[in-house]
């Protein structure tokens, strides 16, 4: 029944979804759940697809903390190092006596010189000391500048601050059935106007004996709203119109389903427009399930309540 589907509706196919139209094979899924590509590009060399910029903006922070301490320590040891190879004679006011004691004053010399702190105690006399430390305090003040730069980058970068449901669900809708997913924006202050959704399915087609993935643009019950202040659910009308009508679960399955969901809207607070995007494959598609109610009335007020955006309840097949 399903392959009988695919081909009925194979016109009705979306050329422009960006994941290509005859996609022969797939790896677990497209698109990840965090919404970054499955995707691995070859054919050019790492420096030419790597991004120091980029890069330092996009990783986890305990990784960009631990990059930015490496960076420093790791420079501070290096000159300690250089000013120990050209003598601790051109150095004034170390007190160390043992070889460890002299390392460690030279160390937190490099460490005072690299942030530019100079307290004053151990200070270069000679020449070969006095252009390391001059090349030290340049470093040590383009290295701050650049990490200043980083760390605005970071903090100012927009964000979307929007929760997506971990599972889908086809459940009742009107008459016919819905495939739904919904979403929350968990930032009080941050409200997003003018939210607009597009959702795209992938499936795999059997036409005339062969097997290829097709890619098409779901019709939605509501694809844009004016503000996203409480929770919405997305729903696509599972019509005799719709690529999916008449598939079960086991057609979703054998048709390797998935969904990619982009949203966008304007935020008032970083005064730009944001985006986000998550992904479906059949296994996070459940069947005779709906939502369960999110919101509740106190008397100071409704309340919407963010734990419950995967709570489903069970309905009749």
């Amino acid at each position: 029944m399903a392959n009988h589907r695919h081909l009925h509706i194979s016109s009705r196919e979306n050329k422009d979804t960006g994941f290509g139209t005859n996609a022969t094979s797939n790896s677990g899924r497209f698109l990840n759940k965090d919404g970054s590509m499955n995707q691995r590009r070859e054919g050019i060399s790492f420096f030419d697809k790597f991004s120091v910029f980029q890069a330092m903006l996009t990783i986890p922070l305990w990784k960009f903390v631990t990059i930015i301490m490496a960076f420093y320590f790791g420079l501070s040891f290096m000159f300690a190092g250089v000013y120990f190879a050209i003598g601790v004679d051109e150095l004034q006011g170390l007190t160390g006596i043992s070889t460890w004691q002299k390392l460690k004053d030279v160390f937190y010399f490099s460490t005072q010189t690299f942030t530019t702190v100079g307290y004053g105690r151990v200070n270069p006399i000679g020449d070969g000391a006095n252009i390391v430390a001059s090349i030290e305090a340049l470093t040590g003040f383009l290295s701050f500048a650049i990490a200043t730069g980083l760390i605005y980058g970071r903090f100012a970068r927009p964000k979307p601050y929007l929760i997506f449901s971990e599972q889908a669900l086809v459940s009742p809708f009107h008459d016919h059935k819905g495939l739904m997913f919904r979403i929350v924006s968990y930032k009080d202050k941050h409200v997003l106007t003018d939210v607009e959704i597009i959702v795209n399915l992938g499936m795999l087609v059997t036409e005339n004996g062969k097997s290829s993935y097709k890619f098409f643009r779901l019709d939605l019950e509501r694809s844009r709203i004016e503000s996203l202040i409480a929770n919405w659910t997305i729903v696509h009308p599972i019509d005799d119109k719709s690529p999916l009508y008449g598939m079960n679960a086991e057609d979703y399955k054998n048709a390797d389903v998935e969904l990619y969901v982009l949203i966008r809207g304007f935020d008032e607070v970083f005064s730009s427009v944001v985006q986000k995007r998550t992904s479906y494959i059949f296994s996070e598609i459940q069947f005779h399930k709906k939502f369960a109610s999110m919101a509740r009335e106190t008397e100071n007020g409704n309340v919407l309540e963010l734990h419950k955006l995967n709570d489903v309840v069970d309905v009749k097949a």
